[in-house]
């Protein structure tokens, strides 16, 4: 046999076929544009998040933004999040120790804990405070270990204290409860 007839593919034989790199090409293409507009709009502003687009020139028209919110007391670090409010006061609930069981691996929690009111109903909650330590320590002696340990818990946990704090208090004058300190040993 010649060589040349050694090069054609046999009737049993498929030639092999040259996959395309289009396909890879365009996605990649696609995924870059994609990125970069994304981001453009979210540094912009176009969108409700983001680096935030608000920088401003000052007056003297110098640029310097670092310079300019050294000046300004009420200016915002994090460009464009709203301040907290400066109107409320803070009310300290005594630390508590709560025995966890025989059955637990933990013996202890110690829980501490601050309750943001309205400084108008301050003096109330103040006077409701025995009656507000007496819902806390009842809730949190009814936990059981898996309460404690399950994923989220803390979150529930804080939730549901807060609900029977505002029920005792009223709505209106407890609008969170601040965890200190929730160590279990």
């Amino acid at each position: 046999m010649t060589d040349a007839a050694a090069d054609v593919p046999g009737e049993d034989e498929e030639p092999k076929k040259k996959s395309s790199k289009l396909p890879l090409i365009i996605g990649v293409v696609l995924a870059l544009v994609g990125g970069g507009g994304g981001f453009y709009a979210a540094f912009s502003g176009l969108l409700p998040f983001g680096g935030g687009g608000d920088h401003t020139a000052p007056a003297d028209g110098h640029g310097d933004t670092a310079a300019a919110g050294a000046h300004d007391p009420h200016a915002a670090d994090d460009h464009g999040a709203p301040l907290p409010d400066a109107n409320v006061a803070f009310i300290e609930m005594p630390q508590m120790i709560i025995s966890m069981g025989p059955s637990s691996d933990m013996h202890h929690l110690r829980f501490l804990a601050s309750l943001e009111v309205p400084p108008s109903h301050m003096a109330e909650v103040e006077s409701l405070k025995p009656r507000v330590v007496d819902v806390l320590n009842n809730y949190l002696r009814a936990l059981h270990p898996s309460d404690i340990e399950a994923p989220g818990a803390l979150i529930r946990i804080r939730s549901q204290m807060l609900r029977r704090v505002q029920l005792v208090a009223g709505e209106d004058r407890v609008r969170d409860l601040l965890i200190m300190e929730f160590v279990l040993n």
